[in-house]
């Protein structure tokens, strides 16, 4: 590696989230550093869910035409038990030029903008580790496991839930952790599966995510009380059995991939400590069963890098980087907090409360205002305060 010793911007963390923050920057002059601790990025498919106000900012990247190519178009998401639809949501009126929900896996998505981000001439910086930051008046100075040392005006962490770069700016991340784990697992299916729609099934057991990938596969994510660390054709379809349709129940031919892992619901108490700053799920973390992690996060990004270009290319006061958070926040919280309750609503235990909530969703599913908020929100196109201002 051949790392500057000194940067506009340092990147920590080369996920989806630090790959477009740093190709925005390069791509409009701004000198930036990206480094990640990995010696490889992830293969696996992971997030596989990108939306209409996600597919809206990356055109800034000109990378939405190639990801929409490379994915499978959705039009609807139903919330289910069993075989009973409980209500749709259609993102086919969704006012955007994308009124659809985009599945594709996270490696590909990763893949794209690893290849925007050659274009503009930057790149990632692995394996390279950070130890330790230290701020003053005029920077940060980032030690890295070498020994070496970066210099930069503004420090990014995009480095995940476990975040070095939000322990060292001393940001609390509150919140909590679920009880259940959550299964992850890639499959090829047959019975009765969905080839343009997302399925939320309700149980008491919790709750199962069934939706198409590219490539005649099929993205499973259901809680469960426990997991073995890698769920083989067993478990996935233990799942699908006592969980999904029954008239034509899903069948396992084959797992391609799976994975456990526990969920929280966390939010930054700040996202900026002087010239440290939070994006993605170093400043937020919650529940997958909308697919807004990734999402939300993709577009924290390509705000802090529109920000960071206005005051490091153009001139603007450094008082502009604190809408940062001010804008970016309070979307964060509203996701977290629909994330929670939809988590909680689907996995209710009482018979009589899930018979009244399975009422209750089907009376709401002939109102047409609670299907459109509910594609907005999923879409975040109705919760991003560009978007809706």
């Amino acid at each position: 590696m051949n790392i500057p010793t000194q940067t506009e911007v340092l990147v920590v963390g080369a996920g989806p989230v630090g790959m477009a923050l740093t190709a925005s920057l390069a791509d409009k002059g701004v000198p930036v550093v990206l480094i990640d601790k990995q010696a490889a990025g992830e293969n696996t498919s992971r997030a596989a869910v990108v939306h209409a106000r996600t597919l809206e900012v990356l055109t800034e990247l000109d990378v939405t035409d190639k990801l929409v190519s490379r994915g499978i178009i959705v039009g609807q998401a139903t919330v289910r038990e069993r075989d009973r639809v409980l209500l749709h949501v259609g993102f086919e009126d969704l006012p955007t030029d994308y009124p659809f929900t985009l599945l594709i896996p996270q490696d590909r998505t990763e893949q794209v903008l690893l290849e925007r981000l050659a274009e503009t001439g930057a790149q990632v910086s692995r394996p390279c580790e950070l130890t330790a930051l230290a701020q003053d008046h005029d920077g940060v100075t980032a030690t890295l496991a070498t020994g070496e040392t970066i210099r930069a005006r503004y420090v990014v962490g995009t480095d995940g839930m476990h975040s070095l770069v939000r322990e060292q700016s001393g940001i609390a991340f509150e919140g909590d952790t679920y009880a259940q784990s959550f299964v992850l697992a890639d499959a090829i299916l047959g019975g009765d599966v969905p080839d343009a729609e997302i399925r939320l099934y309700f149980s008491p057991e919790g709750v199962t995510v069934l939706a198409p990938l590219p490539g005649g596969r099929h993205r499973i994510v259901a809680t469960v009380d426990d997991a073995p660390p890698q769920p083989d054709h067993f478990h996935v379809q233990h799942l699908l059995s006592t969980r999904g349709p029954q008239q034509h129940p899903a069948t396992v031919e084959h797992i391609v991939w799976s994975s456990r892992f526990r969920v929280h619901h966390r939010l930054a108490a700040h996202y900026r400590a002087g010239r440290i700053f939070l994006a993605g799920d170093a400043a937020h973390v919650h529940s997958p069963a909308g697919g807004q992690g990734m999402n939300t996060g993709l577009q924290d990004g390509l705000d802090l890098a529109a920000k960071l270009v206005a005051v490091l290319r153009d001139g603007a006061d450094d008082s502009l980087l604190d809408t940062y958070e001010a804008e970016r926040r309070p979307v964060a919280q509203s996701v977290v907090a629909f994330t929670d309750k939809m988590t909680r609503v689907a996995t209710v235990n009482s018979a009589p409360l899930r018979g009244l909530r399975n009422t209750v969703l089907r009376a709401l599913d002939w109102v047409p205002a609670v299907h459109h908020k509910m594609a907005m929100n999923l879409s975040e196109l109705g919760i991003d305060p560009q978007r809706v201002g």
